[in-house]
């Protein structure tokens, strides 16, 4: 605790919040160890982009559902319940990916729904337990310490992983790796164990908070954004990883590029949770927001590996630049909304919801335009038109007026 205190400025950092970021960072580290090698894994059953779309698809379907069903829970049982309930659906999935072995690509809606109901469960804990734990004075040095041990988890997993899948023979290395993963996920929720329970009551009002959208212009930028933000995340997620794989036939390469986006996102996490101050929120926003447009040029025509490795440097800089006041700015929303104490999970399953709605239609249009145009011409300028969605959610966000 006291080297996480002068690390960060000598931030006043409580029990709960610290059992939190370690709980996230043992997330972090085992879907950054297996998460984009699942991927992998079924793509080299099936090669074929509509089969990993439609596992990819399964899991943002019913992350949403979960959400929705998990906010309630949490307002009438206890949120750190809930997060448990996230960390062993995750955990089930890895045990369900080590059952089937070669035949997962046979079961990739019960793959992704396994997942999708973990990642529901364990995020709208997360999200919840994220807004009662830290204060306005405390969120940008969470969100930013929180990004630094994704990066970490992005720095140790994918290399790790590659290098294990590339010195067993057949697909003995995925299956270390997953084992892995599924003690990393037992490992948190025992951690659950020690958070102080934070029991809930109260009505669930989620329908009322998705209409609140008409009377809180500041809440409709936040969801409309995440909305936005969706449209990329819910293809790029996948594409990317095969995109690497295909031009090197390697998963060391693939770790090499979650080495290098993670270090550099590293150091820029570390350095967002010093340097962004609140008035600067906006501009630095935007900037990573361009950013993250401006680096899918490297990769959308003529694809080689060295451009690859450097789309994921600058990712690693844009993203930080852009999340870490973007996080905090919507929590400042949903903290200055119509009854936020009371309300407070309500805007978090909404605000998922619309994340999610996002991924949902992008990873539909991505399967309609590769049936109807081919994979190799239609690609490239589908990811163009939906990498746009970060850009547009940080410009977006510059609309929204709190007084702070």
């Amino acid at each position: 605790m006291h080297v996480i205190k002068k690390v960060f400025g000598n931030m006043d950092v409580s029990k709960d919040l610290f059992l939190l970021l370690l709980i996230g960072g043992l997330y972090s580290i085992s879907i950054s160890l297996s998460n984009t090698f699942v991927n992998i894994y079924l793509w080299k059953q099936s090669k074929d982009f509509i089969d990993l779309a439609i596992y990819n698809l399964a899991i943002v379907i019913f992350q949403p559902i979960t959400f929705i069903l998990a906010g309630r829970w949490a307002k009438k049982v206890d949120r750190v319940i809930v997060l448990r309930y996230g960390v062993i659906s995750l955990a089930l999935f890895f045990i369900a990916v080590l059952s089937f072995g070669e035949k997962s690509s046979e079961h990739l809606i019960l793959l992704g729904g396994l997942l999708g109901i973990g990642y529901g469960f364990y995020w709208l804990a997360f999200n919840v337990l994220t807004f009662e734990i830290t204060e306005p004075e405390t969120r940008d040095f969470f969100n930013g310490f929180m990004g630094a041990l994704t990066s970490i988890g992005g720095i140790i997993g994918p290399i790790s992983a590659g290098f294990i899948i590339t010195r067993f023979v057949s697909n003995i290395g995925y299956t270390v790796i997953f084992a892995i993963s599924l003690l990393l996920f037992l490992g948190a929720v025992i951690t659950s164990f020690f958070i102080k329970r934070r029991p809930a009551s109260g009505q669930y009002m989620f329908l009322r908070i998705f209409t609140e959208r008409k009377n809180n212009a500041n809440w409709r930028f936040v969801t409309n954004a995440h909305f936005l933000q969706g449209l990329r995340e819910g293809t790029f997620v996948f594409v990317i990883s095969v995109f690497i794989f295909l031009v090197t036939q390697d998963e060391f390469a693939l770790g090499t590029f979650g080495l290098i986006n993670s270090s550099i996102a590293f150091i820029m996490y570390t350095l967002a949770t010093r340097l962004i101050k609140k008035e600067k929120r906006k501009v630095v926003m935007v900037a990573g927001g361009i950013l993250l447009y401006v680096a899918i040029f490297l990769i959308v025509f003529d694809i080689t590996y060295a451009k690859l490795l450097i789309y994921g440097g600058l990712l690693g800089i844009a993203y930080p630049l852009m999340l870490v006041p973007y996080s905090s700015m919507t929590l400042d929303v949903i903290g200055k909304g119509w009854k936020a104490a009371e309300m407070r999970i309500e805007y978090i399953v909404v605000k998922e919801l619309f994340l999610n709605m996002g991924r949902v239609i992008s990873i539909i249009a991505f399967i309609a335009t590769i049936t109807y145009f081919g994979t190799t011409d239609s690609i490239p300028i589908f990811l163009l038109v939906v990498g746009i969605g970060h850009t547009l959610a940080a410009f977006i966000l510059t609309k929204v007026r709190v007084d702070m």
